[in-house]
């Protein structure tokens, strides 16, 4: 006899308990009820809400790069990404990480599951963290705020990585050319430029990439899918970026400044080729009458 007597109305998951289903629908709706009265986070769980506060008294220093943590476990584990250490090996293809949370995300590779489903377009995910950072491409939720210039980032991993501009750290150097980077991740991701390693494959036509991020935008050429709209003139996307950088053609923004002149231009890519002009540089050649110029175009 099936104990699970609650089902949800989003998805086809039951539980045995009501209190059970009513913090799952929170995955669905992002009901958020429980508050930190210092930082103002909010939280679906109240176990969560209790995990968060102990940040505020942060007391466990990684003796590496003095990075803090609430709980000692926490710091125990964040040293295995300056040890190299994988001690959890996944028994279908030998992978290994460094955190057993990572292995059980990696199993779900082979498994297929994905339970966690956006309501808004109905992608679905193997971890309900990933979904919500997915819900926010939808909402434009940016969470979290750098205390020092005010940007925000949807991602708390996104604000991290961009304090270090501020602080100048670097903690990892790669020992072919010396480049240094703030995340271990990054290292890797710079050294298969080097190696010209492509681990990640695409499964309908073979072409492989350094990054998965850059295979999963790939993927997009198959299907077709364009999941990106713009609010003003529907046209679609495949990529959030490029509804960016479209969007500015209706407000008109220009974020990128030149330095020298002071003349604007709404992507990063033209204000680099305006910059040749001011310094003389001509890096594109002619193939046929061999004559530089500051532009690919």
């Amino acid at each position: 006899m099936d104990d699970c007597r609650f089902p949800c109305q989003f998805c086809s998951k039951k539980f045995k308990y009501n209190s059970q289903l009513i913090i799952h629908i929170r995955t669905h709706t992002g009901e958020k009820p429980f508050s930190c009265n210092t930082c103002q986070k909010s939280f679906s769980e109240k176990g969560k809400l209790g995990k968060h506060m102990l940040i505020h008294t942060r007391v466990h220093l990684c003796d590496i790069c003095q990075k803090s943590f609430s709980l000692k476990g926490d710091r125990d584990r964040h040293r295995l990404v300056h040890t190299g250490e994988k001690p959890f090996s996944c028994d279908i293809c030998q992978k290994s990480f460094s955190q057993k949370c990572n292995l059980d995300s990696h199993k779900l590779i082979h498994t297929g599951e994905r339970s966690f489903s956006c309501v808004i377009c109905q992608q679905s995910f193997t971890k309900k963290f990933i979904l919500i950072q997915h819900i926010r491409t939808h909402t434009g939720e940016k969470p979290f705020s750098c205390d020092i210039c005010q940007k925000s980032f949807s991602q708390k991993s996104t604000l991290d990585s961009h304090k270090h501009v501020h602080t100048g750290e670097r903690f990892y150097s790669c020992d072919i050319c010396q480049q240094t980077f703030t995340h271990k991740c990054n290292l890797t991701q710079h050294r298969r430029i080097h190696t010209g390693e492509k681990l990640f494959s695409c499964d309908i036509c073979q072409k492989s990439f350094l990054r998965k991020s850059n295979l999963d935008r790939h993927k997009l050429v198959h299907t077709g899918e364009r999941p990106f709209s713009c609010d003003i003139c529907q046209q679609s996307f495949a990529e959030k970026r490029q509804l960016t950088i479209h969007r500015r053609t209706h407000t008109g923004e220009k974020p990128f400044s030149c330095g020298i002149c002071q003349k604007s231009f709404s992507q990063k890519v033209d204000l680099n080729r305006h910059k040749f002009l001011h310094t003389g540089e001509r890096p594109f050649s002619c193939l046929i009458c061999k004559k530089n110029i500051h532009t690919k175009k």
